[in-house]
Parts: C-alpha cells; sequence; structure tokens
C-alpha cells in the first residue's frame, strides 16, 4: 500500500529519462480556459495565444511545449522605451503539463496578459518531468527564446510542487529573475537555490491538508530564504495538494504578485474586470488538469 504521508520530493529517482517529450498537439483542447469571452466581455479584447516549440540543446529530443499568452497588439520593447520588459514562465508538477494546479495557469495566463500593460506569460510543458537537470534546462531554453524574439530579459517564475525545483535552482543562478512563487512546492533540489534569491520578492502558497507534499516544506524554504527580502507564505487550512478548495484565491494571489513584480499597477477596476473574472468554473478543474497532462506520473491532485 502506498504511503499516505507527505513527502518532501517528487523528484524522479531513475537516471536515465524514458520515452519522448509530449507534442503541443497533444494539449490543443487546453489552449484557452473554457470561459474566455468572460474576460474579453469586460476588457473588449483579448490576448493572442500561441502554440510554440521552443528549442533545447542539451539532450536528443531537444524541444519543450507550451502556449505563449502575448498581450493584445504586442510589439518588441525598444532598449530606450519605458517598459515592463517582464515575462511570466508558468511550470507545473512532476508529470509535467500546462494547466497547473486546479487549472489555475490556463486562466491566470490569459489574465496577466490581458493586463493595462500586459505580461506575457508562457504556460511550460517539460521534456522530461521531474527530471531537475533537464527540466532547469527548459526553462533556460525559454529565457533565451523570450528574451531573443520579443526583447523581455525579467522574468518571474511559478511553479507547482516538483516544479519548485526548477524554478528555484533557476533563480539561485540566474539574476533575471526578479520573483518567484510556487504551490505546493517540494524542498529537494530548491534549497541551494532559494538561499540566494532574497532581496527578490518570493510567494509560497500551500494546503495545511497537502497529503502528496507537507506544508512543513513550504515553512522550510520560507525559513531558507531569510528576512533580507520580501517574503510571503499563506497556507489554506485543510486544502489538498493542488489548493482545490482555494482555487479562485490562489489564482488572484498569483496574479497580483506577478503583476507587482513586473511594476503592473491593478487598480480596483483591473481588479474586478481581470483578476476576479473566473474563467474556469469548479466543477471543471478536475477534468482540465487531466487533459493538461498535470495528473501524470507521481503528481496527484491530494
Amino acid at each position: 500500500m502506498a504511503s499516505t504521508t507527505p513527502g518532501i520530493s517528487l523528484s524522479a529517482t531513475s537516471r536515465m529519462p524514458q520515452g519522448k517529450p509530449h507534442s503541443i498537439n497533444e494539449y490543443v483542447s487546453v489552449k484557452k480556459p473554457p470561459h474566455l469571452d468572460r474576460l474579453t466581455a469586460t476588457t473588449h479584447q483579448e490576448s493572442t495565444i500561441e502554440s510554440v516549440t521552443i528549442d533545447v540543446d542539451d539532450a536528443p529530443n531537444g524541444f519543450v511545449p507550451g502556449f505563449l499568452h502575448m498581450p493584445p497588439n504586442f510589439t518588441a520593447p525598444d532598449p530606450f522605451q519605458v517598459h515592463h520588459r517582464t515575462a511570466a514562465i508558468l511550470l507545473s508538477g512532476a508529470g509535467g503539463g500546462v494547466t497547473g494546479p486546479s487549472s489555475i495557469y490556463l486562466s491566470l495566463a490569459c489574465k496577466l496578459a490581458t493586463l493595462s500593460s500586459g505580461i506575457p506569460t508562457l504556460r511550460l510543458d517539460y521534456r522530461y518531468p521531474a527530471r531537475s537537470k533537464h527540466c532547469v534546462a527548459d526553462v533556460y531554453a525559454s529565457m533565451k527564446y523570450l528574451q531573443d524574439l520579443y526583447g523581455l530579459d525579467r522574468f518571474v517564475l511559478v511553479g507547482w510542487s516538483f516544479g519548485g525545483a526548477p524554478v528555484f535552482a533557476v533563480a539561485g543562478a540566474d539574476q533575471r529573475v526578479i520573483g518567484c512563487a510556487t504551490v505546493a512546492s517540494q524542498t529537494v533540489e530548491a534549497e541551494e537555490g532559494i538561499r540566494k534569491l532574497a532581496p527578490r520578492p518570493l510567494l509560497l502558497l500551500h494546503g495545511t491538508g497537502d497529503r502528496t507534499l507537507s506544508p512543513a516544506c513550504s515553512e522550510r524554504l520560507y525559513a531558507l530564504y531569510g528576512d533580507k527580502g520580501d517574503r510571503q507564505m499563506e497556507l489554506f487550512d485543510g486544502d489538498n495538494h493542488s489548493l482545490m478548495g482555494n482555487a479562485g484565491t490562489a489564482e488572484e494571489m498569483l496574479c497580483e504578485f506577478i503583476a507587482k513584480c513586473a511594476g503592473v499597477e491593478v487598480d480596483e477596476g483591473l481588479r474586478r474586470d481581470v483578476v476576479e473574472t473566473a474563467l474556469v468554473d469548479e466543477e471543471e478543474r478536475d477534468d482540465l488538469m487531466g487533459r493538461g497532462g498535470d495528473l501524470r506520473g507521481l503528481e496527484r491532485r491530494e
């Protein structure tokens, strides 16, 4: 019988990855949230969602799929133009995928791209999920892609579960990362990087009823970050690994955190018309996670 005691890691233990990366064509049904029309009805604009396949040079099968949400009428910022030059990269858990915990990423990306000064947002899969070395390479390749094509050189990284490992590994080594947020992060392969993150801002979200990764993981990361920067931790009483009971609140917190990192003001109008608009209904979240690949392998909703 499998253990019901929450752990501290979902990283793979086998040496070599098996199989080939998933194709972006497998995720067509989750390219956009089911109720995107609610956002366009209030903002009268719609972000562009591009299916992308990004080259990664560290191994055979060197490509990683994802969906890139671009602000309406986006043009690469001129080097002398005042622009936030920021992109968000959203990373899933040990199974990979493109919808995130409780399908939060599916709507979060649309909202970020639709803010007054929209933030390009990449929902990134992994080539070899749960293998930190390869997943870190995926993130670096994505940062290069966004910088080379769109002139974006500041990044906010968000990770769920295992995704905390590549988030903090990259942030600890690269000052282009200006902030990090995680949902139910593991500690293994994340501790060294988070020690180097401050004073860049940090947001940690975790459910106290998580049966996959203990909330003690986020508490440990919070302590390792230290008191030299802006850190926030929110523990949701009784909620599970994917924050199914507080998905809307978690999504709003992530949206406002990323906007703040980018220097994008969210006033009451934007909060009402964009941040608080539900693009995924509660009863749809579980099915969308499955279709988005987020429940493969060792990854769990509970």
